[in-house]
């Protein structure tokens, strides 16, 4: 089974130029269509501004579509999706210090998703909120944390707790680990391998990095100027690639060898 599915997929974004004159659109997405099977790790890789984070705000139902559709569970995503459709595609940002409250407590921050959705109650909320500490690799007192006290990494953790407090079947992670330190990227993308893992959870991962994706996907799509050019299982992307731009791309990497 397919966890997501876009097909034909086309987005537009109105270019806006001198006073006066008409807003001209600009194809963010120009026709993309791929598949994400159910449980697998997916990398979507491509040079700033290929389309790779609209492809995720499609999946999140947070671009319109000028045309095409997305498929969730092989069945068509409606253009507002309901609550229970939204709550299974979550997000994880790249900036964790943006993407959370700076003046709420992380407890706070959960407790109100998981409340939202009725996904606890109170009586088994404390319980609940431990139980996704664990779950990211952090102690319960960060519960007590304001977002400013935690480091760069730790608040990437809280970022995927708040993911992960709604139980999502994917997660979407746009450059995830792209603000933190190579210490904290390598702890981050271990977590997120085990979680997929541990919870079943269909991992999308969006990023520039290469050597990442091919360290954490199974397979990946490379993007450029708002097309998908390449899909392929990892390892046979990064050793033998069939499309020029792949290769470009691949030979732009300091000390890249395919072999390795």
């Amino acid at each position: 089974m397919s966890a997501v599915t876009l097909r034909d997929v086309v987005v537009e974004y109105p270019v806006h130029g001198a006073p006066g004159t008409k807003p001209q659109l600009r194809r963010a997405l120009d026709g993309i269509s791929l598949q994400v099977r159910s449980g697998e790790s997916f990398g979507l890789v491509g040079e700033s501004g290929c389309g790779k984070s609209t492809t995720a705000n499609v999946m999140l139902g947070l671009a319109p579509l000028a045309a095409g559709e997305m498929l969730f569970d092989d069945v068509p995503a409606p253009a507002r999706r309901p609550p229970a459709l939204r709550r299974h595609i979550q997000m994880v940002f790249q900036d964790p210090a943006s993407s959370l409250n700076p003046r709420r407590r992380v407890r706070s921050m959960l407790s109100e998703l998981i409340t939202h959705h009725r996904l606890a109650t109170s009586s088994s909320m404390d319980a609940r909120l431990r139980e996704l500490m664990e779950m990211v690799g952090l102690p319960d007192s960060v519960l007590s944390a304001l977002p400013g006290n935690l480091s760069g990494g730790q608040r990437q953790r809280v970022a995927i707790a708040r993911a992960l407090a709604v139980e999502p079947k994917i997660l979407v992670a746009d450059e995830a680990v792209s603000a933190l330190d190579v210490s904290a990227q390598a702890k981050v993308i271990n977590l997120l391998a085990d979680l997929r893992d541990d919870l079943g959870l269909t991992l999308v991962f969006i990023s520039h990095d290469l050597a990442v994706v091919r360290a954490l996907c199974d397979r990946a799509a490379v993007m450029n100027a708002g097309q998908v050019v390449e899909v392929a299982d990892t390892e046979a992307l990064f050793t033998d690639p069939q499309e020029p731009y792949t290769r470009q791309l691949l030979a732009a990497i300091p000390g890249f060898d395919p072999a390795g």
